[in-house]
C-alpha cells in the first residue's frame, strides 16, 4: 500500500523588522491547510513571532542580518557602511542552506527578501514588493540598486510580488517599476487577518509600533511623552515579540503590551477608533484588510516607507506625518480630517491561493 508523501517546504523571512515574517503567515497557514510540512528558517524576533502563530512548528535557527540604523543616519548610508556584513550574510545563508540540504530533502524553498536563500536543484521562490528600491538619492541610484537586486533575484525560479498586477495596486513604483528587469508573479495582497469584522469600539487610540531599532524606540519615547495629554483610552502595542518584561504605564487610561498574536491584534485594530502606526508595507496590507483609517509615521531615513506614506496619501488611502514633526494633537486632528480611503476587495486578498495551488501541483513529490 502506497503512502502519500507530504510536500516539504522550507521558508525563511528576512529579519529587518517583523513585516517579512508577518506577511508570510497567510502563506504558511495555506501550506499547512494543504497538508504540507513547513519548516521555518529564522531566529530571534521573527522566529518567536511565527512560533507564536504556529505552536509546534519546526524552527531551524538561521542567523539574521542584524542590520542596525543609527538614530540620525540615512538608511542607504547605514547600509553602505554595513555592506560587507550584508554580503557576508547572503553568502552565509546560502552556505547554511547547502549544509542543511546535505541531510534533508525539501520540495520547495521560499525566501522572503533573503537573496542567498536558494538552491539550483530545488524550486526556489523569492518574495519581495521592492522590484525597484528607493534609495533617496534619485533615479540613477534607484536604477543601479534595481540591477543589483535583480542579479540576485534571477537565481530564483520565480519572484512573487505581494501586490496586484494592474493600475490598482498598493506599492506604486516599488512593485511596478517603469522598467522590469525580472518577470514577477503578482500574488495579490497578503494579510495575516481574516476578512473585516464588525466589532464594538473599545479604545479611542491604538499605537502600533514596528520596524528596526533604534527608530522604533525613538518614536516610542516621543509618543509616550505626549500621551499624558490624551484623556481617552489607549492601547499601546510596542512591536517586541521577543521581550518578556512587561512595561506598565503610570496612567490608568493606557494599556501597554509588547506584542499581540494575529487574532488579538485583529481585534485590537478593529475595535480602535483611531490608529497611529508606521508605513511599513505589511502594516498597510493589514490595515487595508480590516478597512481601518490610520495616520502613518514613516521611519526616518527609510526611503521605502517615506515613499509609501506619500503614495498612500496621494491615492487617498491614508494620511501621514513625519516623525520629526509629530505632535499627538496635530496627528489626531489630521487623521480626523482625512478623507475615507478606497478599499480593496476580498478577491485581492485571495489571489495568492491560486498561485500557491499552481506551485504545489508543479512541485508535488511522487508517491512513495
Amino acid at each position: 500500500m502506497k503512502q502519500e508523501k507530504k510536500t516539504r517546504i522550507l521558508l525563511a523571512p528576512l529579519d529587518w523588522g517583523l513585516g517579512h515574517a508577518t506577511r508570510c503567515i497567510p502563506l504558511i497557514r495555506y501550506f499547512l491547510q494543504k497538508e504540507c510540512e513547513v519548516v521555518i528558517a529564522a531566529a530571534d524576533a521573527p522566529a518567536k513571532l511565527l512560533l507564536t502563530e504556529f505552536p509546534g512548528i519546526e524552527i531551524r535557527p538561521l542567523p539574521g542580518y542584524n542590520i542596525r540604523y543609527s538614530s540620525g543616519a540615512f538608511l542607504i548610508g547605514a547600509i553602505v557602511k554595513q555592506l560587507p556584513h550584508v554580503l557576508r550574510s547572503i553568502k552565509t545563508e546560502n552556505r547554511w542552506l547547502n549544509e542543511l540540504l546535505v541531510n534533508e530533502k525539501f520540495d520547495l524553498i521560499v525566501s522572503d527578501n533573503r537573496p542567498g536563500f536558494y538552491h539550483k536543484q530545488i524550486h526556489s521562490i523569492y518574495i519581495t514588493h521592492q522590484l525597484l528600491i528607493k534609495s533617496g538619492f534619485g533615479k540613477i541610484t534607484d536604477r543601479f540598486l534595481q540591477k543589483i537586486h535583480a542579479s540576485y533575484i534571477r537565481r530564483f525560479n520565480e519572484v512573487w510580488v505581494p501586490d496586484l498586477p494592474g493600475q490598482k495596486n498598493l506599492a506604486g513604483h516599488l512593485s511596478h517599476p517603469l522598467r522590469h528587469i525580472v518577470q514577477p508573479v503578482y500574488i495579490g495582497l497578503l494579510s495575516r487577518f481574516n476578512r473585516p469584522i464588525d466589532i464594538q469600539i473599545k479604545q479611542d487610540l491604538l499605537i502600533l509600533l514596528s520596524g528596526p531599532e533604534p527608530q522604533r524606540s525613538v518614536l516610542e519615547q516621543k509618543i509616550m511623552q505626549q500621551l499624558h495629554l490624551f484623556k481617552g483610552s489607549v492601547l499601546f502595542v510596542r512591536g517586541l515579540p521577543d521581550v518578556k518584561e512587561e512595561f506598565v504605564s503610570e496612567l490608568s487610561n493606557i494599556t501597554i503590551v509588547n506584542h499581540l498574536p494575529a487574532y488579538e491584534l485583529q481585534q485590537a485594530i478593529a475595535s480602535s477608533n483611531q490608529i497611529i502606526c508606521r508605513s511599513g508595507y505589511t502594516t498597510l496590507m493589514d490595515l487595508m484588510r480590516l478597512q481601518k483609517k490610520a495616520i502613518l509615521i514613516p521611519t526616518p531615513g527609510q526611503p521605502e516607507q517615506e515613499y509609501l506614506a506619500k503614495y498612500m496619501q496621494q491615492q487617498g488611502y491614508f494620511t501621514f506625518i513625519t516623525q520629526d514633526n509629530f505632535f499627538l494633537e496635530t496627528a489626531l486632528k489630521k487623521l480626523k480630517e482625512s478623507e475615507e480611503k478606497k478599499f480593496f476587495t476580498e478577491d485581492d486578498f485571495e489571489l495568492y491561493k491560486t498561485v500557491t495551488e499552481r506551485i504545489l501541483k508543479q512541485i508535488a513529490p511522487d508517491d512513495l
